[in-house]
């Protein structure tokens, strides 16, 4: 018997999200988090990992509140949420005691397959490239899940593949002019993207707003068409803006799509039996009845929400 222990998490921005590097690039002071080797946004799998420990003490703490249960120190915290076995066994001790064992659970890089593009001739575009969809195929025969496999086509650079539906004879996205070629795209990538999307339209919108173009047009597109913007702070007296007080921040935009892989082990803790498939159901089952997850920073100016859906080797 296959043993259940790997999923990929979708993961569909419903905000714009900042999953900073911490280092300023050019003029922009608040760059976001790229792949060194081809410069596509990607968010890194400790700030992905973080927020779903984060998910799951939150979680934690609602089941301990509706037992009378009140935390009110930090080493209470730690004790009954932190170090609690369901959290420490998965997500790994807190920092004071990160030496005990390792977590159990393996969180890769949130990948991006699906990049939202202005077009000056329609409605926004999602955009891919071979290479992406090919990366992701890897991903899912590496993990075991079935059903995502289909012929990728070749695409040069001055195409826009479009779904068979499609009207448009050329396409502008952002400035660039693009010569369309249709192609029926059912039963490979949308069937395949869709999968990883909460939207019930999902495959409709698809239809109308995926577009394939060539790995080199890609990698412009995501290196340029990301959100900077300006921000400032305001004396509190005057109500004017603060010498100095001004930095530029790259966002990636609402209705990106990235993906994450999810790997689970055995309990690693000596004092824990838990198997791997267990574990792996605690970290997918955060999202059963609110399949939502913030990442990245904001938060309070409600920056990194994400709509998540899990495609497990069960199926969706």
């Amino acid at each position: 018997m296959i043993q259940k222990n790997s999923a990929i998490l979708g993961l569909l921005a419903q905000t714009s999200i900042h999953a900073g590097t911490g280092q300023q690039i050019g003029f922009i002071d608040l760059p976001i988090q790229r792949e060194g080797h081809s410069g596509w946004p990607c968010i890194f799998g400790s700030s992905v990992k973080g927020a779903l420990r984060t998910n799951a003490e939150q979680k934690k703490i609602e089941y301990l509140k509706s037992n009378g249960t009140v935390i009110q120190t930090q080493e209470e915290y730690a004790e009954k949420v932190q170090n609690s076995e369901d959290i420490a066994v998965v997500f790994g001790p807190s920092t004071n005691n990160a030496s005990d064992h390792a977590g159990a659970l393996i969180v890769s890089d949130a990948k991006l397959l699906l990049m939202p593009v202005r077009s000056l001739t329609s409605h926004f575009k999602w955009v891919t490239c071979p290479y992406g969809l090919t990366r992701y195929q890897q991903d899912c025969l590496r993990l075991g899940i079935a059903g995502q496999s289909f012929k990728v086509p070749p695409v040069n650079d001055s195409e826009a593949l479009v779904h068979v539906t499609a009207t448009e004879d050329s396409l502008f996205l952002e400035e660039y002019r693009f010569q369309t070629k249709r192609i029926d795209f059912n039963q490979g990538p949308i069937k395949a993207l869709s999968n990883l999307m909460t939207m019930e339209n999902a495959t409709d919108l698809l239809r109308t707003q995926l577009v394939l173009v060539s790995n080199n047009s890609f990698v412009h597109l995501v290196n340029h068409t990301t959100p900077v913007n300006a921000h400032i702070a305001i004396e509190t007296q005057t109500k004017t803006v603060k010498e100095g007080a001004l930095w530029y921040e790259e966002t990636l935009p609402p209705e990106t799509l990235l993906y994450v892989s999810l790997f689970a082990n055995d309990a690693r803790n000596g004092n824990s039996s838990m198997p791997a498939e267990t574990i792996l159901g605690m970290a997918t089952n955060l999202f059963s009845e609110r399949p939502w997850l913030q990442v990245g920073g904001n938060e309070t100016v409600g920056m990194g929400w994400c709509g998540v859906k899990t495609l497990s080797q069960e199926g969706v």
